[in-house]
């Protein structure tokens, strides 16, 4: 890591054109990527990253450039490069760095580099063996796991400089069953802020067990209804409902340019009095978090939706500077070739005061979904589609049987607004959320909750119309 001297310096040269502000980030990293494909080891990737960007804003504007030379010269030279294309007049300042602390722990106990590469591939080879071994009808499994060791730091011409590390490991399996025209997945992912006793956390053999079953379940599912229903979203199913069709539509950015369906509407009901949703990255050993954000903001609770009404939005620096709001700890980077700009962490919706059977029994008709596939939003009108890969009909209050190829079709600001019945569980999932090319680690998550209606896309005629129609409008 750079020290003091190197990055006064490296600050000072970046403004020497002009500009209000200016930062650098520091990243250091080891990771490695395993796959696990036809019963051998397909693919791996295992380095060392390391680099500098460096930022000016001027104006509201940036200028930002990178580079992998961490030697002074290196970076006074990228500095420079960065201070030709910021405008304004030229400033002589003194920058006295002192450094941030935080008080939340995230803990990791076995490092990566303290487990080894064969303890790895044994752990891919057992869960590939066990998926296929449910049944004869998988015909394909793969298996990856993946781990980071990073160590950063951010500092910026206000003085503010963050030194910290952070570890992650994830675990992924994905099973592909087949009989006869009938091809179905069944898909489980874990991991977060922790070492490698991401094995004592999580049963891995059972966790690929459990992928191949609902690919096997699938098979001998009958064909989705279709039509407008009561769909019960468990908390197993993740948090992809409220990552897509809401999230994304709470990020500054997209708000500031006209293009979230929820700009312009603090204060206001934008969701059922029922639905909180907050963004959380001091949660433990989740996905999404980290004690500091990669522009050195403390990593802290938001609370976005309370109660059904719009409290605010997810802030980096520069958008918060915009609205003349502080930053809420959501500038994020895939790494020091980007710049930071608003993301999630760990989104999700608040659990309520119901049983999750109780709701289940409440509901006649409907839908029962058990696990999300992928899907598609468009964050300016809040227009959504999603694929559920394991849901259920319900009838009479009673789960009866499953069905395959169901969507959801609908509008997040409306879902929001009909729900009805929120559960006291919360289950969680983890992803990499794409946005202006760069992914970044997030988790997402629900408790149990009904949607009164929302278009179930499916081939199939449906058992129960008449009950169907207790919740049309």
């Amino acid at each position: 890591m750079l020290d003091r001297r190197v990055i006064s310096m490296v600050l000072k040269e970046a403004l020497k054109k002009g500009g209000e502000f200016a930062e650098i980030y520091v990243e250091e990293k080891n990771l490695t990527g395993i796959v696990c494909e036809d019963d051998k080891i397909e693919k791996v990737n295992s380095g060392r990253e390391s680099g500098a960007g460096i930022r000016v804003i001027s104006n509201e504007n940036t200028a930002y450039a990178y580079t992998n030379d961490l030697s002074e010269e290196g970076l006074l030279k990228t500095a420079g490069i960065v201070a030709h294309a910021a405008s304004g007049a030229a400033r002589s300042l003194s920058i006295n760095l002192k450094q941030s602390r935080s008080d939340l722990k995230l803990p990791f106990l076995i490092l990566p580099e303290e487990f080894s590469f064969e303890k790895k591939v044994k752990v891919l080879l057992d869960a590939n063996r066990t998926a296929r071994g449910v049944d004869q009808a998988i015909k394909q499994v793969a298996v990856s796991l993946a781990d980071l060791h990073k160590r950063f730091q951010v500092a910026n011409s206000l003085g503010e400089l963050v030194e910290d590390e952070i570890v992650r490991t994830r675990f992924v399996v994905n099973a592909v069953a087949a009989r006869e025209e009938i091809i179905q997945t069944g898909f489980e992912a874990v991991g977060g802020v922790l070492g490698w006793e991401l094995l004592e956390e999580y049963d891995i053999e059972q966790l690929s067990r459990q992928a191949a079953k609902r690919a096997i379940l699938m098979l001998g599912a009958r064909p989705a209804p279709a039509g407008r229903m009561p769909v019960v979203m468990s908390s197993t199913a993740g948090g992809t409902m409220v990552h897509e069709a809401c999230g994304h539509g709470l990020e500054a950015d997209l708000v500031q340019k006209g293009l979230s369906v929820y700009a312009g509407k603090i204060g206001q009901e934008v969701a059922a009095p029922v639905v909180s949703v907050i963004d959380d990255s001091s949660l433990p050993q989740k996905n999404g978090s980290f004690r500091f954000d990669d522009e050195g903001n403390p990593g802290k609770r938001n609370v976005l939706i309370d109660k059904g009404i719009l409290k605010g939005y997810m802030y980096d620096r520069l958008t918060a500077q915009k609205d003349g709001v502080e930053p809420t700890g959501n500038g994020r980077r895939e790494s020091y070739q980007h710049k930071p700009i608003p993301r999630m962490t760990n989104t999700y919706i608040a659990p309520g005061n119901h049983e999750p059977e109780a709701i289940i029994k409440d509901t006649p008709y409907g839908l029962l979904v058990k696990k999300m596939g992928g899907g598609q939003v468009n964050t300016t009108t809040g227009d959504f589609v999603f694929d559920v890969q394991e849901g259920y009909i319900i009838r009479n209050g009673e789960v009866q049987y499953p069905v395959r190829g169901a969507t959801l079709t609908g509008n997040g600001p409306e879902v929001l607004q009909n729900i009805d019945m929120v559960g006291n569980d919360l289950g969680f999932s983890i992803g990499t959320c794409g946005k202006d090319g760069q992914g970044v680690p997030v988790s997402d998550a629900q408790p149990t909750m009904r949607i009164k209606s929302i278009t179930v896309g499916g081939t199939g005629s449906g058992d129960g119309p008449e009950i169907r129609r207790v919740f049309w409008f």
